[in-house]
């Protein structure tokens, strides 16, 4: 049976009952399924950062994010816990929230041996705009497809700024399952009308390219914006094999 992770709350208990309730059900029911991807604590142990990934995921409601961002904050006198936690889509992303919560930027990368490596150099660029950045625009949606012929993440982000060009913003990353290689690559669109039209056409198979996007995105935890609808995963995206 895998073995959990190593949260380092040995002789620590929540800070109250809600957290206890919350941490179990969040976090350590499901711990056996989480796999660590990158991490980092504090010389004073008052704070864990984690990009975990949830294998259970893979089993449920397809196109769910596969990512969690945990943030694990410890009173190291009274010996009790507080958390926060994400599912979030890509690890650029998970890394961003942990960094705008105090995670140092340069400590929070992926280890050696999890995940697959960048393909080119706008890749690397992307991804560093995506991490260490935390303001400018919110989650409005995303699809996680892990189909091994199909094996990509599309991502649907709008500025807090209504008044931004270009307010919405598509990414996709595609991974190389031969080279274990992945792009990501960003869209820019100025309706949520043009950007889900997009997301349709793709979802449905058309090879509809991605209008260029002349800002750098920058992204911050996930929340409702006022004036969207709500979106969700469309009934033509992508499915799991069984």
């Amino acid at each position: 049976m895998p073995s959990s992770p190593d949260f380092r709350l040995d002789g620590y208990d929540a800070v109250n009952d809600r957290v206890a309730e919350q941490y179990s059900w969040h976090i350590d029911i499901g711990a056996t399924d989480l796999t660590v991807l990158a991490e980092h604590h504090t010389d004073d142990l008052r704070h864990s950062y984690y990009v975990l990934h949830d294998g259970a995921v893979t089993w449920g409601i397809p196109g769910e994010p596969q990512l969690v961002a945990l943030h694990l904050q410890r009173d190291v006198q009274a010996r009790t816990f507080r958390f926060q936690h994400e599912q979030l889509p890509l690890v650029p992303m998970a890394q961003s929230w942990l960094i705008a919560r105090g995670c140092p930027k340069d400590a929070i990368g992926l280890r050696p041996d999890m995940g697959t490596d960048a393909a080119d150099e706008a890749t690397k660029a992307q991804e560093a705009r995506l991490a260490s950045d935390g303001d400018h625009f919110a989650l409005v949606t995303s699809y996680t497809s892990d189909d091994p012929d199909r094996m990509q993440v599309t991502v649907l982000l709008a500025a807090i700024d209504d008044k931004a060009p270009l307010r919405f913003r598509v990414l996709l990353q595609e991974v190389d399952t031969e080279h274990w290689t992945h792009t990501l690559r960003e869209g820019g669109f100025a309706t949520y009308e043009q950007a889900t039209a997009w997301l349709e056409a793709h979802w449905s198979g058309e090879d509809v390219p991605l209008p260029t996007a002349q800002t750098a995105t920058r992204h911050s935890a996930p929340s409702a914006l006022p004036g969207l609808p709500t979106a969700h995963a469309p009934r033509i995206g992508p499915t799991r094999r069984p």
